[in-house]
Order: structure tokens, then sequence, then C-alpha cells
């Protein structure tokens, strides 16, 4: 298949990109990438020779039209991502999963895809206090970002029922490894454990988060672009749940820092307290995840530590002054 990747420099996007070439090198892949502040050229810089690489944004029609051309299939990772730039500035977040999904969905009807899979996530059901959620699942989002991602959802079923789309929703619970942009939680705190930074820690930190490593969620990804039914929403869950301040405890350990660095600070607004997704109708498929919390926690850190050409110009740039907005105080030079 010649695949059009949306948001394929990002975090996700690109660890499917690298998945799709390293084990199905017969396939081709076009990114359509806006390059905001989380999507890096340098992500992709180990298959830069294997892509088409076309720097847009989704809401751009003429754009998606001269990305998609020629395309069987289309896997829609673009997106806006971070609960806490959401709840200070939704726009962003509505024009890229709102007006960009509607119009990758027109341009997948004209140009007659195949397969048109929408990469969604684990916060549209809300919080559950106790179980897990299954597809069928009311949504119930708490943020600005979680209400622009389900209603991304609900144009890509709706474009299913009406015109025969060929679409699929692939819901993933917290990802985390190599290459994540900082303002999330596990390589904020991986980077501020290793500069000797405090480690700020929502309300009392006993969110609970079903952790899924990236590799896992881009196979369940590709599993269901190929084998998934059309017009149906599969669940990818992670194998582990650990509240947050266990993850950091861990992360603290790995990083040869002590708990001082821990530090409470106001909770967030409309803070889910758990997330839990089933996963037994991706599993039907043959999905099962390979990499436990512990062993890809440990991977994670060691990829940090070793790649700071990666994260410095990151943390030296303006992510300084956004954290320093988030959470009032600077970082360590």
């Amino acid at each position: 298949m010649r695949i059009l990747v949306t948001g394929g420099a990002g975090f996700i996007g690109s660890a499917y990109v690298r998945l799709v070439l390293d084990e199905r090198p017969e396939d081709e892949i076009v990114v359509l990438d806006k390059l905001t502040y989380a999507g890096r050229r340098e992500n992709l810089d180990e298959v830069a020779d294997r892509i088409d690489f076309l720097e847009g944004a989704i809401e751009d029609r003429d754009a998606v039209r001269g990305a998609m051309a020629g395309c069987q299939a289309v896997v829609n990772f673009a997106a806006e991502s971070h609960v806490d730039r959401s709840i200070a500035d939704a726009d962003a977040f509505a024009r890229t999963h709102l007006i960009g999904t509607s119009v990758l969905l027109e341009a997948a009807r004209e140009h007659r895809v195949s397969r048109y899979l929408q990469v969604s996530t684990d916060e549209v059901y809300g919080s559950i206090a106790s179980g897990s959620f299954i597809e069928e699942s009311p949504l119930n989002p708490s943020s600005p970002y979680s209400a622009t991602k389900a209603a991304g959802d609900l144009l890509a079923s709706a474009h299913f029922h009406t015109y025969g789309t060929q679409a699929l929703i692939c819901r993933g619970s917290n990802n985390y490894g190599p290459r994540q942009y900082p303002e999330k939680l596990i390589p904020l705190c991986v980077l501020n454990a290793l500069a000797g930074d405090p480690l700020p820690v929502y309300g009392d930190g006993r969110q609970v988060r079903n952790w899924l490593y990236v590799e896992d969620f881009a196979r369940a990804i590709d599993l269901v672009l190929r084998e998934g039914v059309a017009g149906e929403v599969y669940n990818v869950g992670g194998p582990d749940e650990e509240e947050n301040l266990t993850v950091i405890r861990r992360i603290l350990e790995l990083t040869g820092r002590d708990e001082s660095l821990i530090e409470h600070v106001p909770d967030r607004l409309g803070h889910d307290r758990r997330y839990s997704l089933s996963s037994g109708k991706v599993r039907a498929l043959g999905w099962e995840p390979l990499t436990h919390f512990a062993e890809g926690l440990e991977r994670t850190v060691s990829w940090y530590r070793d790649n700071e050409p990666w994260w410095e110009p990151i943390r030296s740039g303006e992510y300084r002054a956004y954290y320093e907005r988030q959470y009032g105080r600077a970082l360590a030079s």
C-alpha cells in the first residue's frame, strides 16, 4: 500500500512510520506534518530517504489533496495532544481535531481511499473508578483536548455511516517511550531528574494511568488498519496500571535521584482520576503488548540519558517559557 501518515513527524506517528518501513518494506509512506513544536523531522532521520515528506496542515485542503493523491490508506495521527495546553487555549485543538479531520475525511471520500484510520485516545471516555472502558462505553470527555478528539471520532463514524468511507477508530491508553516531547509526565520527569530540577506532581499524584509502550500501540494501529472491520472502534490498553506518583518515584530511582525532588503543585483543572481500557477486541485480531511497564520505563530513561542532542534544543528553547508559565518556576540552565 501507499499510505498517507498525517502527523508522522510526531511521537506516535514517527514510531508508526518506522515500524511499517521495518516490517513492510514493500509499502510506501507519505508523511504530511505541520511541524508544530512537537513535530520534528529528526524523528524520521533514520528513514528519511524512504519516505515522501510534505510540510503542511491537515486543515489545508490543497495540501491534503496533494498528499493523498495515489494513496490507498490514510492514518491520521495529526493532533494537538497536551491537555494542559488545551485548557489554556482550545482554539488550536478545535482547528486540528474538528476542521482538520473533516478535511481529511472529505479528501478520503474524493480520492476513494480503501482505508481511513483515526488515531484517538482513552481520554474521550473520561474517568472510570473501577473496571475498564469497552468500545461501546459512552463518551464523556473532560477537557477541550479530549472533547475535540471525541468530535473527530464522531466525524469518522459519521462518514462511514453516511458515505461508506472505510473508516476505523483506534483509541490508545497513555503512550510513553523515546522521542516523546517533554511536556508529558514521563519525559518531563526524566529530564528534570537528570538536570536536578524539581519534579512537579499534580495534586496528590494518585491519578492512575494505563501505560502503553509506543511501539506496541504502533503495532496495534497497523493491525487494525489492515485487519479491522470498517466502522468499528478498537481500544488498545497497556498491560500495566500505575499511579503517577509511583511512576515518578521509579524515575527517581532509575536516574539516581532522591524523593526530595518531588514537588506537589495545584491539580490540573478537570483532572481525570483513572483511565483504563479493555483490549479484548484488538487482542481478538492477534495483538498482544510486548513491553511491560518496568522494562519500557527503563528503556525510555536510558534513551533520554543517551540522546541529549535530541532533547537539549527543546529544553533550551520555547519549552522553557512554557514550563515557567505552567509551573511557576524556571528550569535549570
